[in-house]
């Protein structure tokens, strides 16, 4: 499955930084995790840390999928607004889903201590109302966030003008956000749980899945054997070719990166990730360089050589809704790329066994837009329900919320 069209900057940046073994022979563990970009890597992360035995393979190079492609602002805000989740799920479960994003910025960073050249850095999170019947709307989300214990104050327009030279009708200004570099964050999670003994093999394409009560087989197109207690599908947007069941539909995404900007000439932007309530929306945010990272634009197109088409125009676009916000900047795109990502109904991702594979093989499916935070919330939710735990969120974030 073709994911990226163009100069993903993260590949660009760091290149191939390590290459894994393929798997050539048999082998056996507590759980094989099938897919080796981020999500995969923060799920084998969390399970190896917890005494588990696990083994990664990746069809491609690690982390060459979507993760190449990511943008990587950490949000707690979820795609659909806190108030139009509590109409669907009621207010208590719509709370529960924004706390625990909230709370998966600061478990990142701890995740991230101690690995290298992952630029994991606490930001501030701008949201711009960007037309004025958008304000109202705004202002009743930002009181829902805050009755759930969330940071979300309100800038009023003069406030906004002052602080960010923005001209806009009012914005959400939060505290509980971060960056991250995703493809430099796998290689060091992965390298980590080779560290505690696991198994990690790219270029090893998953063939096929046979499923008991006591355990699963997984076969490779090379022939290999793996005998696991558990499988985690963590494939992205290919997960959805193993189940029978529609939950996603694939969109692309648009970015482009700039070259270093100066500190003076940022600003506020040092430190402040900006996105809008238009749909779709243009967001930014720095990175530890000084480089300035647009995207958004988003549209419906799912055929790589369409997409790839569009990656020059797209940029342009994106330089014009830039200097619309901020017409101090004018920056020059470096690298322009697109990328494939998944949308769910609801907004919301989906984690653990789905019905047709029973208990022991569990689906990570990341979708959204915010879907690092999601990830790093699924590890946790996973390693539950392999150690036969409940998780809060596991009937919300599971396939039975959908028929």
């Amino acid at each position: 499955m073709d994911l990226k069209s163009g100069y993903p900057w993260w590949a660009v940046s760091n290149g191939l930084i390590q290459a894994f073994p393929p798997l050539q022979q048999d082998l056996r563990c507590d759980v094989l995790v099938v897919g080796g970009g981020v999500t995969g890597s923060l799920i084998a992360d969390e399970l190896s840390g917890h005494g588990h035995e696990v083994a990664v393979i990746e069809q491609r190079d690690i982390g060459w999928g979507s993760t190449a492609a990511s943008t990587a602002l950490l949000q707690y805000e979820i795609d659909t607004h806190l108030l139009d989740l509590a109409r669907q799920y009621g207010t208590d479960a719509a709370e529960l889903a924004y706390r625990a994003c909230a709370e998966a910025i600061p478990a990142l960073g701890e995740v991230a201590r101690g690995l290298k050249n992952v630029d994991f850095q606490r930001m501030d999170s701008l949201y711009l109302a960007s037309r004025h019947r958008d304000v109202p709307v705004l202002m009743a989300e930002g009181a829902a966030r805050r009755q759930a214990g969330l940071d979300a104050r309100w800038l009023q327009p003069d406030d906004l003008q002052q602080r960010f030279g923005v001209d806009a009708g009012g914005a959400l200004l939060t505290r509980q956000a971060a960056r991250v570099d995703p493809y430099c964050l796998t290689y060091g999670l992965l390298k980590r749980v080779r560290r505690r003994g696991g198994h990690v093999h790219d270029r090893t394409v998953l063939h096929s899945l046979e499923a008991t009560s006591r355990g699963v087989t997984a076969r490779t197109e090379a022939g290999a054997t793996i005998r696991a207690r558990h499988v985690v599908l963590a494939m992205g947007y290919a997960n959805q070719r193993w189940i029978n069941q529609r939950v996603a539909r694939n969109r692309s995404s648009y970015a482009f990166i700039t070259d270093p900007i100066d500190a003076d000439v940022l600003g506020k932007l040092q430190r402040t990730m900006v996105w809008e309530s238009a749909r779709p929306y243009l967001y930014l945010r720095a990175t530890g360089e000084g480089r300035l990272l647009v995207g958004g634009l988003d549209d419906a197109i799912d055929i790589p050589a369409r997409r790839d088409r569009r990656v020059e125009g797209k940029a342009k676009q994106l330089m014009k809704q830039l200097q619309h916000w901020f017409p101090q900047l004018d920056p020059t795109p470096a690298f322009s790329w697109a990328g494939t990502f998944a949308e769910t109904a609801d907004g919301l991702p989906f984690f653990g066994p789905h019905p047709q594979w029973g208990p022991r093989v569990h689906l990570a499916m990341a979708y959204g837009g915010n879907g690092i935070t999601y990830s790093m919330i699924g590890a946790g939710l996973l390693q539950a329900r392999i150690e036969r735990r409940r998780h809060p969120l596991q009937d919300l974030f599971g396939f039975g919320r959908v028929s």
